[in-house]
């Protein structure tokens, strides 16, 4: 399954989803569904920053495995999975959309994108 499918497939199975990004490990957007104008980009390339620094955090604390991470703003909310080799996703909501749908959703479209890497 190539990966705008399975972004798409996400999308289209949570109300509310702006834009579902696949990031490289530089914060890079490899490809996406949705919006993928400058902000939804920039939301995708701090959800990195965020992601690389937590990941650190714990390695140091021995703390276990990150499997997400959920960061909301006044605008909506975003959710961040790692991928293997240092990739990510990072799905934009909008201010109405369940976040646990949206965390949920973006759980389970990250084994075919691990496949895929």
């Amino acid at each position: 399954m190539p990966y705008r499918r399975i972004l798409e497939n996400l999308r289209a199975r949570v109300a509310g989803v702006r834009a579902a990004l696949l990031l490289d490990s530089q914060g890079e957007l490899v490809v996406g569904a949705g919006d993928l104008g400058e902000k939804e980009r920039l939301i995708g390339a701090y959800a990195g920053i965020t992601l690389g620094m937590a990941l650190r955090g714990t390695e140091r604390q021995d703390a276990g495995r990150i499997d997400h991470l959920v960061w909301r703003h006044e605008h909506g909310s975003v959710v961040i999975c790692p991928l293997k080799d240092g990739y990510y996703l990072a799905v934009s909501l909008g201010p109405n959309a369940l976040v646990a749908a949206g965390v949920q959703r973006a759980k389970e479209a990250r084994l075919p994108l691990d496949e895929e890497i």
